[in-house]
């Protein structure tokens, strides 16, 4: 193997990408500047990527499986107390890494966009703790509902939309603790839904 080609290994194009992602936004990501980032000339890098497309995708993937990794509960964990704890580590991930976090959300062309397999597995924690808490019939609406909260507030966090002064953490809790709730409310949670409910 040839010391260029030894440069350009796809882990390392990736991780080249996702330091330009974070500097400077998706623009930044271009296959100049990631060859001038790992030493070799532009067209090395299309011996692991047939195109910028294909970089990206796998960036989003790559993102997405870290995302999932940061959020894995322990198997034997209280669902409600694992989903508070699986939120603010969700939280806490877009604020350390945002720009990476917005382009997970980004509406990308189809040959930017990650496999379904990497979207699902990012999912995965969440999905499954929600059907511990409402059931395995309700898992996806609930988790999209706490992950829609979720990236609102965190959305909105990091476009500076929280102006009224108070204590953001507190807030996202509140809504966090708010949403958990209703879910372990009846007809979702342990208790029975009454006649006319």
């Amino acid at each position: 193997m040839s010391p260029a080609r030894g440069r350009t290994s796809a882990d390392a194009i990736v991780a080249a990408g996702r330091e330009l992602l974070e500097a400077g936004g998706l623009d930044a990501v271009t296959m100049q500047a990631i060859a001038g980032r790992v030493g070799v000339r532009a067209p090395s890098l299309y011996k692991r990527f047939p195109s910028r497309g294909a970089l990206v995708a796998t960036m989003i993937g790559d993102i997405l499986g870290e995302i999932g990794d940061y959020l894995e509960p322990p198997d034997d964990a209280d669902p409600a107390v694992e989903i508070r704890r699986l939120a603010a580590r969700y939280r806490a991930y877009a604020l350390a890494h945002p720009r990476a976090y917005a382009l997970a959300f980004t509406d990308l062309p189809p040959d930017h966009r990650p496999s379904a397999e990497a979207n699902a597995r990012a999912s995965a924690p969440l999905i499954e703790l929600a059907g511990r808490l409402v059931g395995p019939e309700h898992a996806l609406e609930a988790a999209r509902l706490l992950t829609a909260f979720a990236h609102g507030f965190v959305s909105m966090e990091l476009g500076g939309a929280f102006r009224l002064g108070g204590d953001v953490d507190a807030a996202f809790a509140f809504g966090v603790d708010v949403i958990i709730g209703a879910l372990e409310a009846p007809p979702f949670g342990s208790g029975e839904a009454t006649p006319g409910d």
